[in-house]
């Protein structure tokens, strides 16, 4: 890699920006060697183990060098790019990126997981555990500057030449050309289909490209187009060949690399499970009078605007069990060896995304109102399926509910997340017969599942706390009563 000994070259450094962290992949360069950047642009986004990040250059020059191309995990610290502040081009003697024998690894890991294409179905859109897939009207600024593929190495061209029967041929938008608007899961989604937003038509607001335009331009290149029409049965057996019954290739197999936000929450949650000694308990209980206040509710002025479903109910009756029983939310303190009561709750919510499990909370949930709560609960939804969560809204927390039964699963043994206490595991909500008044009935049943660590929690209190969230579920009106 040049060195660069001009002293009007400004190298940009990996900055910390996860509160700590080590190391940060970087996603996406917005600008290329040539290109004139300004204080404050924007030029790449980077994923750290907790969240992803856009990184503003602080100062104004041009760009001379791209010390990392995307795909590329960088300890803090380290130079990522260099811009000269007096405004000079790159030499031809100074090339954008290291020639192959230093991009060559970097860029046979980065290529498989830019270039593979994966069926439209195996995209996963964020999903906030409990709430499931709604539209959002929350609004992204654009982003300065066009995305930059890099130049592949010859060995990464050749292994994608021999898979697809054709060379690879990324190309760049054209000068001046704006980056297309898409916000982040549009993008994962548009990449997994193998789609270039660039020849994609926004229909969205400001010219937002959206998950239909991205499936609207999804077309099967396999098929002539002087083709005559086909049943769709015939059209999927000429563009996806059976495999042979008895072949154990490596086509067979997807390696995903662990890193980011899902490596991390690989290593917290067996750092947890293997220091944390866990015991769950479960109880079924009928929660048709909570569903028929769900539904007063939503008529109820004060929660016009609000999202109202049962998850807001049952976060509320989770509160008022833990200030009935306030031993359940602390933690343990290894190096002091003492049990921390926390006088507040910092309420999690476990939220799936495409890169991970992730559990926002919200701060200060006990001295919330329920109006309010639904409003933090919104918020925290839309941020989520932005994929704007922040490093810090992911900390901090006290205790956890995670929705499993929004995936049609009864219930299961939730793993704590590191430094909290307990974990509520909420099932699918079923029609079911059940005995009501001394008769069968059927009745909106669930199971509930609370694990708790057992150093801080012994069986009483863990068993009151699930039984208080269970009575207040069967019987709505105690959320008075013992409020």
């Amino acid at each position: 890699m040049t060195t660069m000994t001009d002293a009007s070259v400004r190298e940009f450094k990996m900055p910390d920006v996860g509160e700590g962290l080590t190391e940060a992949e970087i996603l996406t360069w917005y600008v290329k060697p040539g290109d004139t950047v300004t204080d404050g642009q924007v030029v790449c986004e980077v994923e750290t183990a907790k969240a992803a990040v856009e990184l503003p250059i602080p100062y104004d020059g041009v760009v001379r060098e791209l010390r990392f191309p995307a795909g590329t995990t960088v300890d803090v610290g380290t130079a990522i790019i260099a811009v000269d502040v007096a405004g000079g081009a790159p030499t031809a003697a100074e090339p954008a990126l290291a020639e192959p024998a230093a991009a060559e690894p970097a860029a046979a890991e980065a290529a498989p997981a830019e270039k593979e294409t994966k069926s439209a179905g195996s995209g996963r859109q964020p999903v906030l555990v409990g709430y499931g897939v709604a539209t959002s009207s929350t609004k992204r600024r654009p982003r300065k500057g066009p995305e930059v593929p890099f130049q592949q190495a010859p060995a990464v061209v050749a292994v994608q030449t021999e898979l697809n029967g054709h060379a690879p041929a990324p190309t760049a938008p054209a000068a001046g050309q704006s980056r297309p608007l898409a916000k982040p899961p549009v993008r994962k989604l548009a990449k997994d289909l193998g789609v270039d937003l660039a020849t994609v038509i926004p229909s969205g607001p400001d010219g937002i490209i959206t998950r239909e335009d991205v499936h609207a331009a999804v077309t099967p290149t396999e098929v002539p187009a002087t083709a005559p029409v086909q049943a769709p049965a015939q059209a999927q057996a000429q563009v996806i060949p059976a495999a042979p019954a008895a072949s154990y290739d490596s086509a067979r197999e997807t390696r995903i690399p662990v890193k980011g936000v899902r490596k991390a929450t690989a290593l917290a949650m067996v750092g947890s499970a293997f220091t944390a000694p866990h015991v769950t308990e479960f109880v079924t209980v009928d929660v048709t009078r909570t569903l028929k206040l769900v539904e007063e509710l939503k008529q109820d002025k004060d929660f016009q605007g609000l999202r109202v479903n049962p998850l807001l109910l049952i976060a509320k009756a989770l509160l008022v069990a833990i200030k009935r029983h306030p031993d359940i939310n602390a933690s343990w303190d290894e190096a002091n060896q003492e049990i921390v009561v926390k006088h507040y709750v910092n309420l999690g919510i476990a939220a799936a995304t495409p890169r991970g499990l992730i559990v926002p909370n919200i701060k200060d949930a006990h001295a919330k109102t329920l109006p309010q709560l639904a409003e933090s609960l919104g918020e925290l939804v839309a941020t989520a399926k932005e994929g704007r969560t922040s490093p810090a809204a992911m900390q901090g927390g006290t205790v956890t509910i995670t929705n499993v039964g929004v995936f049609g699963v009864d219930t299961g043994t939730p793993i704590l997340p590191p430094g909290e206490s307990a974990i509520l595991a909420v099932g699918a909500i079923k029609l079911q017969p059940w005995v009501h008044k001394g008769k069968v009935k059927p009745r909106q049943v669930t199971t509930l599942a609370l694990s708790f660590d057992h150093r801080l929690v012994d069986g009483e209190l863990g068993s009151k706390v699930l039984a208080d969230v269970a009575a207040i579920l069967e019987q709505p009106k105690k959320l008075i009563t013992w409020a």
